[in-house]
């Protein structure tokens, strides 16, 4: 098939790449001139496992293709995906601009009947809006026809969960139009299910909202853990057991960031205000997670009585390991909070560091590795679990730290491996501290 994918960010260009590894004919549009540029170079302009192989594999066999020219990238296409951003607006609600944007775009240049799928996450009655926006803009007489088909992509794992997808979701009610999407999709044999427009649009907040919740239950459950003297990795443990629950998404830490849990949650949350259904459970989803950000802070404070004049090491500044992608990272609040309260932060994180310096700024300073951010530190939060702080030699990295101070935010060390260490103070999430004095002391 002949298809044309709207937008090269996550979403789009991992989409783009997929379908043409498994036959279609792609080209991917994006107005950025400089990105569409580096992706033609065999470039790709975001950090993903395995996609700029599949990109100059698929770019190389003349399957994948990419312009910045509307006219060029809709000449042939005759199915259209949308996969263009719909950010967070300050109310809370999704941002509708750049798919507005595509979709006039769209109307102007499309020369042939098409079916527009819309991947981007959208709040209910989108598509319904989106296609009365395309059917008063045509150019040309042509027939649209319209599928909600969300996406369900994690950032590190992008072509894992599009080649290997637990399911695929098609909204439309043209029956035509369905089985065409099916027909693109079958060879990568994962179920697919069925539905109107408006629950395909809905189903991509629920799942996300759920996830979220889930994160912010199993924080909660971790702080009560903390007080009451258990260990919240033996409760997750517990609780995953039970099929009714899961073992996913039950990793204490210091909450959710990324594209989509955090803006996809607040959005929920205002189409919820504004059909007058309370929905209060998705309000304390995110206090829980506000709050959560900053408990490392909180346990520095406390330990060391104070911030002002001290050092703090972070690993990690990404939202989550495998990504470059800093978009409502935990470690922005964190680095904003240890400077406002004086103290020095030095950071590392294995690629996120030009995204990083982006947002926060010169505020902190960035090192090559973690040896360098731990050097002279008073303590050192682990704030992303890359493998390789996973894999630390933790004992080296004592030694170059004024005090032997560890908080980890994601629980990712070994603690047998620390406590043959000698000297060292080392406080998890949810779980009690590990305080260890050398004997010869």
């Amino acid at each position: 098939m002949k298809v044309a994918v709207f937008g090269t960010g996550y979403v789009g260009l991992s989409t783009g790449v997929c379908l043409a590894e498994i036959g279609h004919e792609v080209v991917c549009i994006d107005v950025d001139e400089r990105k569409i540029d580096l992706l033609k170079e065999g470039k790709s302009p975001i950090y993903e496992p395995r996609l700029e192989e599949l990109l100059i594999k698929n770019s190389i066999e003349g399957r994948l293709a990419f312009t910045a020219s509307h006219q060029q990238g809709l000449r042939e296409a005759e199915i259209v995906i949308i996969a263009v951003g719909t950010p967070q607006s300050d109310d809370g609600q999704a941002d509708l601009s750049f798919l507005e944007q595509a979709a006039k775009d769209l109307a102007r240049h499309i020369v042939r009947d098409c079916i527009v799928v819309v991947k981007s996450t959208v709040p209910v009655g989108t598509n319904e809006y989106l296609k009365q926006l395309l059917l008063g803009q045509l150019k040309n007489n042509v027939e649209i026809k319209m599928v909600s088909n969300p996406e369900f992509l994690r950032q590190g794992s992008a072509i894992q969960d599009t080649m290997k997808a637990d399911r695929i979701i098609i909204g439309s009610d043209d029956e035509g139009a369905s089985e065409k999407i099916q027909e693109m999709y079958r060879p990568l044999n994962v179920p697919f299910l069925l539905t109107d427009v408006r629950s395909a649009e809905m189903i991509k907040y629920a799942s996300n909202a759920f996830l979220a919740t889930k994160i912010s239950f199993i924080n909660g459950i971790s702080n009560l853990c903390e007080a009451a003297g258990a260990d919240v990795e033996d409760v997750a443990k517990g609780m995953g057991y039970d099929k009714r629950i899961g073992s996913a998404f039950l990793n204490a830490g210091i909450g959710y960031g990324g594209s989509c849990f955090p803006k996809d949650v607040k959005a929920l949350l205002h189409t919820s205000r504004e059909l007058g259904v309370p929905f209060s459970l998705l309000e304390e989803t995110i206090a829980i997670n506000d709050h959560q950000q900053e408990l490392l802070v909180r346990k520095a404070m406390k330990r060391l009585g104070g911030l002002k004049g001290k050092k703090i090491a972070m690993l990690g500044l990404s939202f989550k390991p495998n990504t470059d992608d800093m978009r409502e990272a935990p470690s922005i609040k964190i680095a904003k909070s240890l400077t406002a309260s004086g103290a020095d932060v030095a950071a590392f994180d294995p690629v996120a560091a030009s995204n990083a310096r982006k947002v926060i700024g010169d505020a902190i300073t960035y090192m090559d590795s973690a040896m360098e951010a731990a050097k002279g530190a008073d303590a050192l939060f682990i704030v992303t679990e890359w493998e390789e702080f996973r894999l630390l030699e933790i004992a080296s990295l004592l030694e170059v730290m004024k005090q032997p101070i560890i908080f980890d935010g994601r629980n990712c060390l070994d603690e047998a491996a620390l406590k043959a260490c000698g000297t060292i103070e080392y406080y998890p999430v949810g779980r009690p501290a590990v305080i260890m004095k050398d004997k010869n002391i």
